[in-house]
């Protein structure tokens, strides 16, 4: 009958000498894995450190080389929503109408919830280009892009921003209706151009200090 190998027991040399090879490969581990951590800790701080710079407010890029007329994009800063629209030039008209303005509370946005060179018509830098906050000033929620004129939203809504949970309307400048629970128009946040293609959130144009947490309401 076949025996079965038995493993041939180490003498005391070899043990010793296996121990103190496991030993050092276990030290070189550990510090390697050591080095390591203290290597990357920096990258891992300074990226926290950004999150945290980022969280309280600092400036965001925005490409809007894409943006069609009649298109909005949404992106996020200081943790809020932030509409971009690029108007067509029907909007704008739109815009411009009396029959418009009669339905708005605060049609000369009178109410300081922008900063001064949004203090206009259109509430914006370039009137096709529309940055707001997108946080309904009623209880802060978020509203519904409409741009399309009448619809289910009835033959007199001249497009706008539609607010479904207590119905609250805004026209395509941000302005509020009148008899509506919304008190106040859609803040403009603090932005300037970096150039043609690029909208800087954030950040005001030269020679204006205008903070966000100025306006009446957010």
């Amino acid at each position: 009958m076949a025996e079965t190998a038995q493993p041939r027991p180490m003498d005391a040399h070899t043990q010793d000498s296996a121990t103190r090879r496991d030993f050092l490969q276990i030290a070189a581990t550990a510090l390697t894995g050591i080095g390591a951590a203290i290597a990357v800790w920096p990258l891992i701080d300074s990226m926290n450190a950004a999150q945290d710079t980022l969280a309280a407010g600092a400036p965001l890029d925005v490409d809007i080389s894409h943006l069609q007329p009649g298109q909005q994009i949404v992106v996020l800063w200081r943790s809020k929503p932030i509409f971009i629209v690029n108007r067509s030039a029907a909007e704008l008209q739109t815009l411009q109408e009396p029959q418009v303005a009669g339905l708005l509370r605060d049609p000369q946005s009178e109410v300081e919830q922008q900063p001064p060179y949004a203090q206009n018509w259109h509430r914006s830098i370039k009137p096709g280009l529309l940055v707001l906050v997108g946080i309904c000033t009623h209880l802060g929620c978020i509203p519904e892009f409409k741009p399309a004129p009448g619809g289910d939203l009835g033959a007199a809504w001249p497009g706008g921003y539609f607010c479904p949970c207590h119905g609250s309307r805004y026209d395509l400048a941000g302005r509020v209706f009148s008899g509506v629970p919304a008190p106040y128009n859609l803040p403009v946040p603090p932005y300037t151009f970096i150039s043609d293609a690029v909208v800087r959130i954030g950040e005001n144009p030269p020679g204006s200090s205008f903070d966000l947490d100025s306006v009446v309401q957010l």
